[in-house]
């Protein structure tokens, strides 16, 4: 029997995505958690087959989360269901450890498609991944100046990217206004850019932007 975790802050889509997959395997056992620290406390109780995990939830830092269950829970597959750009988020968070990356406006047949690769040990990677890693081909990691930032910098630049206001992310990360500030002039100066439109120019070259 299957048992799953989905952490999603967002009552309708946790409901959804465990009707499926109650009607996919029968029996499973799922779980819930609506941040990361929900999240955590249910790992502590027990063993998952896969964690569907959404990368946008109120005072929850997850790209940590997914890096701290990477280290904690090495063997937990972990498949990233998301509304966020796969563009800007997908190759992050698989280089901290999930298995593989879903936007929720997917068709049923591809969820359900990417929860079995996912299950059977193997990375599921959309065609659009596959598209942005192919132009991506012939640059060396180390060209790419948003791979300096910290993951809290990095969510707090791509946040910038989406059109949210310091005082939003500030909200939405729980955070302090001048906290949010801080980072931003940090970004700036790691990706050498002195605006945002500076830094939008630099996502478009490396397919970071919205």
């Amino acid at each position: 029997m299957n048992t799953f975790l989905i952490i999603d802050d967002h009552v309708v889509v946790r409901s959804g995505i465990k009707t499926l997959l109650s009607e996919i395997y029968k029996p499973c056992a799922i779980f819930e958690a609506q941040d990361g620290q929900s999240a955590l406390d249910q790992l502590k109780e027990r063993q998952y087959d896969l964690a569907m995990l959404d990368i946008q939830m109120p005072n929850t830092d997850t790209l940590s989360l997914m890096e701290t269950i990477r280290n904690r829970y090495p063997d937990l597959k972990v498949l990233v269901f998301s509304m966020s750009p796969e563009n800007i988020y997908a190759q992050r968070y698989l280089k901290a450890g999930a298995r593989g990356f879903l936007n929720k406006d997917s068709p049923m047949e591809e969820i359900q498609r990417a929860i079995e690769v996912v299950l059977s040990g193997k990375k599921y990677i959309s065609d659009t991944l596959i598209e942005i890693l192919a132009a991506n081909a012939g640059k060396k990691p180390d060209e790419n100046p948003f791979n300096k930032l910290s993951s809290r910098e990095f969510e707090i630049a791509n946040l910038l990217l989406s059109g949210h206001t310091i005082s939003q992310i500030s909200k939405n990360l729980n955070l302090g206004v001048s906290t949010v500030g801080t980072h931003k002039s940090r970004i700036f100066e790691k990706l050498n850019v002195t605006n945002l439109l500076e830094m939008k120019a630099l996502a478009d070259h490396y397919h970071l932007s919205t």
